[in-house]
Order: C-alpha cells, then sequence, then structure tokens
C-alpha cells in the first residue's frame, strides 16, 4: 500500500471521526425524538438500552429475530468458540450450571443458577464445588441432560490436539499438571476419566480443586462448560451442528454466509430461570463488507450486527445523521491494541519495542478508531477499566496520553538506538480485512511509524483465520507479523479472566494462541499464582494492579483506546440492553421483537 494512498484513507477516517463526534455531542446533549422516549418510527432513543432496559413490555412471543455479521465466529463448537459475540449468541443452543444474570450493566456480570438448582456448595478450604441438576433439563431428542454430560462437555477442554481454540482455564485448574489426556485417548470404557470431577449420580457434579482458584465459578459460566452427549460428539465437525441444550437448536450453517436457529420443542421454559426464548426463530447473515452490512441495518433489513464492535465509520455517520435514536454508545470491557511478537526480530529486543510506543501517534491512532466518544480514551496500559486493580489513564508510564499523546520522534530514535537499530528497521503489521476500523488503524500506525525510520507493511487476513494465521507463533514468525492489531475483553471480570490468555506463559499454543506477543515472565506467572491462591478482595486488586504494571513494563504492547462502541438496534427490536457480561453487547438471550410479522 502506497504512502499517498494510505494518507488520504487516514484523512478520510479522521474526517469521519470528527463528524461522528460532533454529532454525538449534539445527541448528548438532547434534540430530536430519540431522547423523549422514542421517535416516529418507533425506536427507543439514543443511549436508551445503554445499561438499561429498553422496551421490555413490548418484547411479544415469535417471529424472526435477524443479526448480520461481517465476520463469523471462530467456531461455533462450545468448546473451541473464544469471540464474544460466540458466546453471547451460544447460551441460545446450550446452557451451563452457572451463568451471568439477564440484567443490564454491572449486574449482569453477577452469576446465577442455570442448570443447577443453586450456586455451588463450597467446602474443603475452596477447593469442592457441588452442584445439583435442576428436574426437567433435556437435549434437544427430550433425553435428559445428566451431570455426567456436564462432565465430559468440560473434558472436551483436555483434546486441544483436536478441538483447539477456546479457553483452558478448566483445563489448567482441574489438571495443572496435565495428567488427563482428553476424552478421545481416555482409556477408562466410559471416556470419564478425569479424577478432579465427580459424578455420584445423574444429578450430583462434584469439582475437587487440586489448589483452590477464587475465580473457579466464574470459569463454570463460560461457554467452554457447556454440556456435551457423547454419542453427539462429532469432534472437529461439531462445530457445524452442535447439540442442543438450550430454547433453539441449529436448522442450518453454511460457515461465512448465514445460519439459521429455530425453536428446540424439547425446551421447557419450566427448568429454564434465564431464557425467556421470544423469537420463533433467530437468523444470521454475514457480510463481506462491512458498509454493506451497515446499510441494510439502517435501513431495516436486519435487527442487530452480532459482532457487536460498533458501526463503521461510513455506518455510523449516516446513522448519526438520521437514525440516532436507534444507537447505544456504551463504554465496553476491551481495550484495542498492537501485540510485538518477540519471534518477529527486532521485537525480541525491549527497546526496538519501546520505539513503537514512542513513535505511535497516540491522538490519530484514536482518531482512526472514532475520535473520544465512538472510539473511546486513549489507552494507556492493559488493564479495562472494568476489572478490578485497573487505573485507567491515571497509570500512563509511556505518557501516551499526556506529553507523548502526538507521538515522540526523540525518545523513539533513542530506543532505536539503544536496541542496535539507529537506522530504523522493517516490520510488517497483521490486520483483519474485515474490520475497516482496523485496517484504519494500521494505516494511522504506518503513518506515525515511518516518521521514525520504521518501515511497515499492512498485511490483511481472513478475520475468520485468527486461530491459524496470527494464532499460529510458527506462522506468525513466516510472515514477519511483528505487529498484530487485535483487542480483547475480559472472560470474566478480574485480571485472571481478562489477562491470563494474554500474558501467562502457559496460555502461549501452537494453534489458537492469543499471547501474541508470546510473554514468557517468571514474575508475571508468578503473580497470577499469588492471585488465584488469594482469597480477599483487596489483595486481589492490589495484585491485578501489579501484574498491569509488568506487562508495561515489558513493553509488549501499544494500548489504543479503552474502548466505546456505537451500536445499532433496530426499531423493531424489544427488552434490550447492554451488559458488563460480554463487555458492553447487548444482551442477545433475552431480546424479543415488538410485532412477530
Amino acid at each position: 500500500m502506497t504512502t499517498q494512498r494510505t494518507s488520504g484513507r487516514r484523512k478520510q477516517a479522521m474526517a469521519a471521526a470528527a463528524v461522528v463526534a460532533a454529532l454525538l455531542t449534539t445527541a448528548a446533549c438532547g434534540g430530536g425524538d430519540g431522547e423523549k422516549g422514542g421517535s416516529k418510527n418507533g425506536a427507543a432513543g439514543f443511549d436508551a438500552a445503554n445499561n438499561k432496559v429498553a422496551q421490555a413490555s413490548l418484547a411479544k412471543k415469535g417471529g424472526t429475530l435477524k443479526f448480520a455479521g461481517a465476520q463469523d465466529a471462530d467456531s461455533w463448537d462450545t468448546t473451541r468458540g473464544y469471540y464474544g459475540f460466540m458466546w453471547n449468541f451460544a447460551r441460545y443452543y446450550s446452557r451451563q450450571l452457572v451463568t451471568n444474570k439477564t440484567e443490564p450493566g454491572k449486574a449482569g456480570a453477577e452469576l446465577t443458577p442455570d442448570l443447577a438448582t443453586g450456586l455451588a456448595k463450597i467446602s474443603d478450604d475452596g477447593k469442592t464445588y457441588t452442584y445439583t441438576l435442576r428436574d426437567g433439563v433435556t437435549w434437544e431428542d427430550g433425553q435428559p441432560i445428566t451431570s455426567k454430560d456436564v462432565k465430559y462437555g468440560i473434558e472436551r477442554v483436555w483434546a486441544q490436539d483436536v478441538l483447539s481454540g477456546g479457553p483452558t482455564y478448566l483445563k489448567d485448574v482441574l489438571d495443572p499438571e496435565g495428567e488427563y489426556p482428553g476424552p478421545y485417548k481416555d482409556k477408562s470404557k466410559d471416556k470419564l476419566g478425569l479424577k478432579a470431577i465427580e459424578t455420584p449420580d445423574d444429578k450430583t457434579i462434584v469439582f475437587k480443586l487440586p489448589k483452590a482458584n477464587s475465580d473457579f465459578e466464574e470459569m463454570l459460566a463460560l461457554i467452554s462448560a457447556s454440556p456435551v452427549r457423547q454419542d453427539k460428539d462429532t469432534k472437529s465437525k461439531y462445530a457445524l451442528r452442535p447439540f442442543s441444550s438450550g430454547p433453539y437448536k441449529f436448522h442450518s450453517y453454511n460457515p461465512g454466509k448465514d445460519l439459521t436457529l429455530v425453536r428446540n420443542t424439547e425446551w421447557k421454559q419450566s427448568s429454564d430461570p434465564i431464557r425467556k426464548a421470544y423469537p420463533d426463530k433467530i437468523t444470521l447473515k454475514f457480510f463481506s463488507n462491512a458498509n454493506d452490512m451497515d446499510a441494510r441495518l439502517i435501513a431495516g433489513d436486519y435487527d442487530l450486527d452480532i459482532n457487536q464492535t460498533g458501526m463503521s465509520p461510513q455506518g455510523r455517520t449516516t446513522a448519526l445523521k438520521q437514525h440516532k435514536e436507534n444507537l447505544d454508545n456504551p463504554v465496553s470491557g476491551y481495550i484495542r491494541y498492537a501485540a510485538l511478537a518477540q519471534n518477529v526480530k527486532p521485537f525480541d529486543n525491549i527497546h526496538c519495542r519501546k520505539a513503537v510506543l514512542y513513535g505511535a501517534d497516540h491522538v490519530s491512532l484514536q482518531t482512526a478508531r472514532g475520535g473520544p466518544v465512538a472510539g473511546g480514551e486513549i489507552g494507556t496500559n492493559m488493564l479495562p477499566p472494568s476489572i478490578p486493580g485497573a487505573e485507567g489513564q491515571k497509570y500512563d508510564p509511556y505518557e501516551m496520553a499526556g506529553a507523548n499523546k502526538k507521538g515522540n520522534v526523540a525518545k523513539a530514535k533513542e530506543e532505536l538506538k539503544a536496541c542496535g537499530k539507529p537506522n530504523g528497521f522493517k516490520t510488517t503489521i497483521a490486520v483483519r480485512n474485515n474490520k475497516p476500523v482496523e485496517v484504519a488503524t494500521a494505516e494511522s500506525l504506518q503513518a506515525s511509524l515511518k516518521k521514525v525510520g520504521i518501515d511497515v507493511e499492512i498485511d490483511q487476513y481472513d478475520g475468520a483465520q485468527n486461530s491459524s494465521v496470527i494464532g499460529s507463533p510458527s506462522n506468525v514468525k513466516k510472515k514477519g507479523y511483528g505487529i498484530i492489531i487485535m483487542g480483547w475483553g475480559p472472560d470474566f471480570p478480574s485480571v485472571q479472566g481478562y489477562g491470563w490468555p494474554l500474558w501467562h506463559s502457559k496460555a502461549i499454543l501452537e494453534s489458537a494462541n492469543n499471547n501474541y506477543a508470546l510473554i514468557k515472565d517468571k514474575t508475571i506467572d508468578g503473580l497470577f499464582d499469588e492471585y488465584v491462591n488469594t482469597l480477599d478482595e483487596a489483595g486481589k486488586t492490589k495484585i491485578a494492579t501489579e501484574i498491569n504494571h509488568k506487562v508495561m513494563e515489558g513493553a509488549y504492547y501499544l494500548p489504543f483506546v479503552f474502548e466505546r462502541f456505537l451500536n445499532w438496534r433496530s426499531d423493531r427490536l424489544a427488552n434490550v440492553y447492554t451488559t458488563d457480561a460480554y463487555s458492553g453487547q447487548y444482551d442477545f438471550v433475552n431480546l424479543g421483537l415488538k410485532s412477530t410479522k
């Protein structure tokens, strides 16, 4: 990509951000139908569903809820999926022992019983968790869901050679020595040989942790803890047709094209205190172009964007001008950032990494992402504001929101000298091709780094192929992806739930890796060990802060923004609200429609 074209794209992004900022200021200050309880077209109003419920009483049973998306899930297999929107959507066809409350804002991040009759009975100094399953919980063919199904579903996490991709917290906590081979290599007759989980009867399941972990129940609320029935497990093909334990089941799925769920007629409302199951059918259509998708959302052809990462610059400008009553602007739990891959030279040298941090123009990066309102505050560190121990912009070790917010060429060149590259170096940025805002971010970074002598090429790849493209350290090295643009939100609201997959040495995987910087720091690993054994909240908060400081001291990441979203909801939606459980996304599971036509 030429410098001239890059410059033009950056100017377009900045102009769009300026328009968005002005329009959002107008929206925030009042004016228009949206701020007065709704509009003529029936939309609830600007920010009406931001941490509060919009039009709950208008939800009707029936109709087709229509999702659109610019990117397919990494996997619809409950064991393998790791995208936030996949976890949100997967609750339509999967249940867990416990799950998040279906309430707006912070309350949504709290746990509540789902398949289980109550939260865990904890004993043995925090090492034993016991649950009893509810009456009447069934699979889509009417067979009862048993404790053994829950155990087997969790055991699949061990089969990383076949089912790579999802979170591995349960594996690491229940079997820290890696002794269990996984269900596909299990030599016991029933393939239920994991000793840390006991199933004394079909209704009872007992977890016995080798060591206490203060976040364990949060891990059981993850989609990866969903039950899977052995006779329906198609291993690597399970993502094409998961077997449902929830109110909806797969009707059809064409990867990268479309997905349709229909009612699971064997699901009983009496057995499920969480899901209201308003629509009769749920459809999902994938688009190769985010601008086209946003245009179709605005036209009313679809109800909401499943990816929930905000509208494209073009879409949000149009929406704010003409339909701001259909928009919400929540603060997310995400940080958008660039990871600096240590297996790609010269990023094995901390000073070369620091040259990028100082050379970046943080205002330009913020603008490329949509400005301070649609994009978020300039990110100054790697712990999201929603996590206990976070300090927000108060912790700014590289003065990214202060003296160096537009970049510091002199400091960057000092770091280049220190790493033995006084004349700069060449590297490549890897960025998803179906995220216009990420491409604009890459172009902004490319332009600012050129000023300090770092010559950057941009390689766009299919975002649905994350696991094998940027998730493969060997491929990253082969392609020379020194800079990887990505974002991350908490798996659950703690430093372990956010940072462990990104920063712990044990999280480095051959495929579906998320520790893109390949951090192997004994101090950071040790702090995580200390954290999981700490039961008091003040102690956990202190350790979380320390971990964040160590990560920033290593210069492994260039944070862009503490992200905000600008998301679309159609006039048809009812019972819609954002939730901290899914980092500011709308809570999909109880969305309803005002009209079933």
